[in-house]
């Protein structure tokens, strides 16, 4: 079993679409942890929608193949078209973060995904749910990883949030 990190975004019915996902990650692997849900202004995006983020980790068995396409099945299932745009508005959208202390590309998927080191909105969440976790190429943990990170024009904020019942997310 590998620990396994992904991000979880969207802009478009926020709230529905990040709860539609945790339930389906719920449902599917067990201990699931997941971090407070931040608000960000979009990064390289015309659309001026503010997005939802978070990150969720997990154990599991799955080969990086495997995670990836239950990642996409589930974002199309939500709305999001195969063919649209890379800097459009999302419904839902599922990255992997890291599978385990893989490093390199594995079925296709780059690890770990280099968005990790460059956006805030990747690396706070995933900072404050492992902190002492290390970075599979640096070795730093993301606690110190992210006390090092220049957030420059990248804005986020923590957000009130509910799931299952259960307050998961609050602002600062």
């Amino acid at each position: 079993m590998a620990l396994v990190t992904v991000s979880i975004g969207s802009n478009i019915e926020r709230d529905r679409h990040v709860r539609t996902c945790l339930d389906a990650l719920a449902a599917t692997f067990e201990s699931l942890a997941i971090s407070r849900v931040f608000e960000s202004e979009p990064v390289g995006f015309e659309d001026g929608r503010n997005f939802y983020n978070l990150v969720a980790a997990f154990e599991s068995d799955w080969s990086v193949g495997e995670l990836q396409a239950w990642c996409k099945r589930l974002e199309f299932a939500n709305g999001r078209r195969p063919d649209s745009p890379k800097f459009s508005p999302r419904t839902l959208d599922i990255d992997l973060l890291t599978v385990g202390e893989l490093t390199g590309e594995h079925d296709g998927v780059a690890l770990p995904r280099g968005e990790i080191c460059h956006h805030a909105f990747v690396l706070q969440p995933l900072a404050e749910l492992l902190p002492e976790t290390r970075h599979p190429e640096s070795g730093a943990t993301y606690a110190a990883l992210w006390a090092d990170f220049d957030p420059g024009s990248q804005r986020l904020w923590a957000v009130p949030f509910a799931w299952a019942g259960r307050k998961i997310s609050h602002p600062d």
